[in-house]
């Protein structure tokens, strides 16, 4: 059967009420970091994914459970900071708070396997991974020469390449990830437009990338017969467990990190610097280069935002090189260029100058 939510993000907090009264006759019990994510969850509407994710489902087999309450539990759970699914389970069969703050009647809450049903259907693809599992071994990028480096990069040669070819394919939003993006777009990012927080027609954009750690190894195994024939050390195909992600260096940790390269936009000239595409990118890719590829995609995505201003970090040096092309979106570049002996180009004191040119 299709998901059916009549009674919209309504029924959801009536539902609250009366579950959760009857759990916590005196809500004084609770503390007041539990009342603020009680809160947060009870003006969060979510009531547009039951009709956004309707294609996802089939008409015939049995009523399935809702796409906005799984999305819910999902949220609280990253809200937890638990990102175990069978963990999360479990707490949701011993807590009533956590079944009702996320739509499900205490006793009757989804198991390990629903959830990982609903992962399959928001993402729009047969296979789990971008990349394929087998591939050739590669070498982790170099570390920086001095202390807060970046991996050094040829960038500018790299991205005179990059460019003209990411302008001749014209990106269209046609990815696994294009469903998730939209219940972001339409239930978060269209919401702070309608309030007025963040302006499509005059928006200042400040880019940068951070580490995204998902495992301490990178998990592999070889497919090939050289070690039963004497050679140890081969260059042979791997099949990796997570194809889309590979090592990258951390420069303001000062260590390697496995995992991906979250490049995010943010509305500069909103009140709290709101979120307005963010995009996994390989760890092992320079800010440069993320850059090129995340604004492009971003253009795909989001045709009518007119970009007045992109404000970037001095890893996007290269940048300079390619005004004409920016200019053709009216984009005016800024960079922050902040070196003192003990700190060379760190995040923070880059985003704080940003944040003084426009408060």
């Amino acid at each position: 059967m299709l998901p059916c939510n009549p009674g919209g993000h309504a029924a959801y907090q009536d539902t609250f009420v009366s579950d959760f009264l009857k759990f916590y006759p005196d809500p004084f019990v609770l503390s007041k970091s539990t009342w603020d994510y009680i809160v947060q969850f009870w003006y969060l509407d979510l009531s547009q994914t039951d009709s956004l994710m309707q294609d996802c489902y089939s008409v015939f087999g049995p009523e399935p459970r809702l796409p906005s309450c799984m999305l819910r539990s999902y949220l609280l759970a990253l809200k937890l900071k638990v990102t175990s699914i069978t963990v999360w389970c479990r707490m949701l069969r011993e807590t009533p708070l956590y079944a009702i703050l996320s739509g499900f009647p205490f006793g009757d809450t989804p198991g390990v396997g629903t959830f990982y049903d609903f992962f399959s259907r928001i993402w729009q693809d047969d296979s789990n991974n971008l990349s394929p599992k087998d591939r050739f071994p590669k070498m982790k990028p170099p570390m920086g020469k001095k202390k807060g480096d970046k991996t050094p990069c040829d960038s500018s040669s790299i991205a005179s390449k990059l460019l003209p070819l990411l302008e001749r394919l014209h990106l269209k939003p046609e990815n696994p990830f294009s469903l998730i993006f939209h219940l972001y777009k339409q239930q978060f990012l269209d919401l702070s437009i309608r309030k007025g927080l963040i302006d499509p027609e005059h928006l200042a954009l400040a880019g940068d990338g951070t580490p995204v750690r998902t495992a301490a190894q990178q998990r592999k195994k070889r497919i090939c017969g050289c070690r039963e024939n004497g050679c140890s050390f081969c260059n042979c195909k791997r099949h990796y467990s997570q194809p889309d992600c590979n090592w990258g260096w951390d420069s303001h940790r000062e260590s390697y990190f496995f995992g991906y390269h979250l490049y995010m936009y943010v509305a500069s000239n909103s009140h709290s610097d709101l979120p307005v595409f963010p995009i996994l990118e390989r760890a092992s890719r320079h800010d440069m280069l993320s850059f090129l590829h995340s604004f492009f995609t971003m253009k795909a995505y989001l045709p009518e935002f007119h970009i007045e201003k992109l404000l970037l970090d001095s890893a996007h040096d290269a940048c300079h090189r390619f005004h004409n092309t920016f200019f053709e979106f009216q984009v005016i570049l800024h960079y922050t260029r902040i070196s003192t002996r003990k700190i060379h180009h760190t995040q923070e004191l880059a985003f704080h100058y940003l944040h003084s040119i426009f408060h």
